[in-house]
């Protein structure tokens, strides 16, 4: 198998079967050397099962992996160059955050001083040197998850695992730790994989997300390309708040919904057929009293309303719409000169390059 240019991990063809379960489906991915990959997806996608087969834990059924040139797909875990952090950090509660640190190196028959130092060099990027005599019991959870990182990257790794690192934490914590994870890989050059279920957790640190669902990777791309540019209704929907409304293509860059006739992105679909139209919430603009009319312009009458400090949040309703209400959100700012009020009619525009136009017959 050649070598792709720059990848450092190449996963191909990669199936994992237990029993008459497809865990993963013919998964194929190239990891660039020093890039934060996040593999993104709900409970029971494969995302772990991957992982797992790149650490060697879960030797997949078919497909190669390659790691730096080398072929590793049947290596056991000890002979692959990985460090990996579990949810649950798995630290030994007996040994101090030092010595729960110098653990991996000490098995390697590292000469005493040299773990010394390289134990001391750790502690200081996590943060941590006071805590060193500590036992994990006598540190919080954020500090845990630093030890855990340390202990990992301790012997240099080439590639660090982390599986759902951060979900045991508070949400503050955890935004706070998500963004020192980032720093610190950035700082030390370390290519890293990390599995999440957060999307916001992925949006906020990733190079490049791996979005999966039942076995089988639906897109891979920056956090930008992946929010803005949804390559399936899966994606659309797992990231992000998306509208969704069945429709039916009028022609080449124009969609029904309803007795509604809108122009939309351009897409390949073909007069006629049948199709779901998508919408971010925060894409709809909202027409001023007394503004020209513009294109893909739709009289709505506000339902609910959600008050969330900076904004607003309503959903609208117009009989072409059906009986789905339309979710808009607004800063204070864009609303600041209207009356809003449960029962007011808003006008409101579909700006024609945000109407993601997706195959209704694929979900």
């Amino acid at each position: 198998m050649a070598r792709a240019a720059n990848s450092y991990l190449e996963i191909r063809n990669v199936s994992k079967n237990f029993a008459d379960f497809v865990a993963l489906n013919d998964v194929s991915l190239d990891v660039s050397e020093g890039e934060f990959v996040c593999f993104l997806g709900p409970s029971g996608c494969g995302k772990t099962t991957l992982l797992r087969a790149i650490a060697g834990l879960d030797i997949q059924s078919s497909g190669a992996i390659r790691q730096g040139g080398k072929d590793i797909s049947a290596l056991p875990p000890e002979q692959r160059d990985f460090g990996i952090v579990f949810q649950s950090y798995a630290l030994f509660p007996n040994l101090s955050v030092r010595q729960n640190i110098a653990f991996g190196l000490q098995n390697r028959g590292m000469p005493r001083a040299d773990v010394d130092k390289r134990v001391d060099e750790l502690l200081e990027l996590i943060g941590l040197p006071e805590q060193a005599k500590k036992y994990p019991a006598q540190i919080s959870g954020g500090q845990q998850q630093r030890v855990a990182l340390a202990r990992a990257l301790a012997p240099r790794p080439g590639l660090i695992l982390l599986d759902e690192p951060l979900s045991a934490l508070d949400a503050k914590v955890r935004a706070h730790l998500r963004l020192e994870l980032k720093q610190l890989q950035e700082q030390l050059g370390v290519t890293m994989i990390m599995v999440t279920h957060d999307q916001e957790e992925a949006l906020s640190i990733a190079d490049r997300i791996v979005v999966m669902n039942v076995g089988v990777v639906e897109q891979v791309g920056t956090p930008g390309d992946i929010y803005d540019n949804p390559a399936t209704r899966f994606v659309a929907d797992f990231i992000g708040a998306m509208n969704f409304f069945p429709g039916v293509m009028a022609s080449p860059g124009r969609v029904k919904i309803g007795g509604l006739d809108i122009a939309c992105k351009p897409n390949g679909h073909a007069a006629g057929q049948n199709v779901t139209v998508a919408i971010r919430p925060e894409d709809v603009q909202i027409v001023a009293p007394g503004e020209a009319r513009p294109a893909n312009e739709v009289d709505t009458e506000i339902g609910a309303m959600e008050f969330l400090g900076s904004h607003v949040r309503m959903r609208l309703t117009n009989s072409n719409l059906g009986s789905t209400p339309l979710l808009i959100q607004l800063s204070q700012h864009q609303i600041r000169h209207l009356t809003v009020a449960p029962g007011s009619p808003l006008a409101i525009r579909f700006p024609q390059e945000s109407v993601r136009v997706f195959d209704r017959a694929r979900q």
